[in-house]
C-alpha cells in the first residue's frame, strides 16, 4: 500500500468513526462516543454536533461543559464525567494548578479552593463574585492567578468533579458531584478501546496525547488488552482501529473549530490538514479554526460573522464546491440560530 493510499484509508475509517461519512442519532451519543466535545468556544460544540446531524435541541444544558484531557473544555454527558476524569484522577502534574502550586504553596491553595466551595454553597457562582470577595484579602496579583479566565482554582475543582460551569454556554458555576470512583489504571483500558474505536486508525502516541497521559504513563498503553481490535502498520506505526463498515470519504466536508479529526492526533497524524495550510489553520495562539475539507483534506476556512457565512479556500476550486460549501455553512447558520446559539 502506497503511502498516499494508506492516509486516504486512515481517513476515511476516521471520517466513519467520527460521523463525518454518516449521520449520528442524536448529542448525547455524539459525546458519549466521541468521549466529549471539544468546547474552547461553546458555539463549537452545536457546529460540530449539527455538521454531523445530530438533533441540537435543548444543547445547553443536554451536556456538561468542564476541563477535561490536558486542561481543555469539553461538553460531556453528567453520567460519563466521573470515569473521563479517573484518567487525570485530579492529579494536575504539568497544569496550572502546578504551576500555582509552586508559587504559593498546596496549603494555601488548599484553603483557597475549600473557601470556594464554601462560598457556592452560599449562592455564590460567577468568577467575578468572587474575585471581589477575595479581594478583601489578597493582593491583585494573586487574584489575578488564582482567578484567571483560564480557569485557575476553578480548573482544579472541576477536576476533581466538583465544579463545573452552569451550562454550556454561561460564565458561571455550580457545584456538582462527579468525583472520580475509579482509579486510572480501572478506566484505562475501557477508555481506549472507546478512543480507538470512535478515532481509529490511530497509534499508542495518539492515544497519550488524547488524553494527555504523561510519558511514564504513556508506557503502559500497550499492557492494555485491546485483543478486539484490528490494526495495522504504516511507515512503522501501528494503528488501532475498529473493523467496522465505512463509507466513501465525501467529495466536501465541513468542519467545526477544534474538530475531534484534527485536535485529537499528534499533529504529525493529522493527517487530513496538510502541511501547507497548517498555519492558516491552527494559529499560533493555539486555535483551531473551522474549516473545509475537499476529498478528505483541508482546504479552506468557513466561519459565522455577524450571522453571515464566510468561506476562503486556499486555492482554486470548481464553483460547485464553493456553491455547495456556501450552502452547508448557510444551513449551519439556521439550524444553530434557532437553537439561540451566540
Amino acid at each position: 500500500m502506497t503511502n498516499q493510499a494508506a492516509i486516504e484509508n486512515i481517513n476515511r475509517r476516521r471520517m466513519h468513526g467520527l460521523y463525518l461519512s454518516r449521520r449520528c442519532d442524536g448529542l448525547e451519543t455524539l459525546a458519549h462516543e466521541l468521549l466529549g466535545l471539544h468546547s474552547w468556544f461553546y458555539r463549537n460544540v452545536p457546529f460540530s454536533a449539527a455538521i454531523r446531524g445530530a438533533d441540537i435541541w435543548g444543547w445547553k444544558t443536554a451536556l456538561t461543559k468542564t476541563w477535561l484531557y490536558r486542561g481543555t473544555l469539553h461538553g460531556v454527558l453528567p453520567e460519563d464525567l466521573p470515569e473521563l476524569l479517573a484518567i487525570s484522577a485530579g492529579e494536575q502534574k504539568d497544569g496550572y494548578y502546578s504551576w500555582l502550586t509552586s508559587i504559593y504553596g498546596a496549603d494555601m491553595l488548599q484553603d483557597i479552593a475549600d473557601e470556594v466551595i464554601r462560598l457556592m454553597e452560599d449562592g455564590v457562582y460567577s468568577r467575578a463574585e468572587f474575585r471581589q470577595i477575595f479581594a478583601e484579602r489578597y493582593d491583585p496579583e494573586v487574584i489575578g492567578h488564582i482567578f484567571s479566565p483560564w480557569g485557575g482554582i476553578f480548573v482544579y475543582l472541576a477536576q476533581l468533579g466538583k465544579v463545573a460551569f452552569r451550562d454550556m454556554a454561561s460564565r458561571d458555576f455550580d457545584l456538582i458531584s462527579a468525583e472520580p470512583s475509579q482509579s486510572f489504571a480501572d478506566v484505562l483500558p475501557g477508555l481506549l478501546r472507546r478512543y480507538f474505536t470512535a478515532y481509529g486508525p490511530a497509534t499508542w502516541a495518539d492515544a497519550a496525547w488524547f488524553f494527555g497521559i504523561s510519558k511514564e504513563d504513556a508506557k503502559k498503553l500497550p499492557d492494555c488488552p485491546l485483543d478486539d481490535l484490528s490494526n495495522f502498520e504504516v511507515d512503522r506505526k501501528t494503528y488501532f482501529f475498529s473493523d467496522a463498515d465505512t463509507a466513501d470519504i465525501p467529495e466536501l466536508t465541513l468542519l467545526s473549530g477544534f474538530d475531534p479529526i484534527i485536535a485529537s492526533y499528534i499533529p504529525e497524524n493529522r493527517l487530513i490538514l496538510p502541511q501547507e495550510v497548517k498555519s492558516k489553520v491552527v494559529l499560533k495562539s493555539g486555535i483551531c479554526l473551522p474549516t473545509i475539507a475537499v476529498n478528505g483534506q483541508v482546504a479552506g476556512i468557513w466561519n459565522v460573522k455577524k450571522k453571515e457565512p464566510v468561506i476562503e479556500f486556499f486555492s482554486t476550486q470548481p464553483k460547485r464546491i464553493k456553491s455547495a460549501a456556501l450552502e452547508r455553512v448557510e444551513s449551519i447558520i439556521w439550524e444553530t440560530s434557532s437553537n439561540q446559539v451566540g
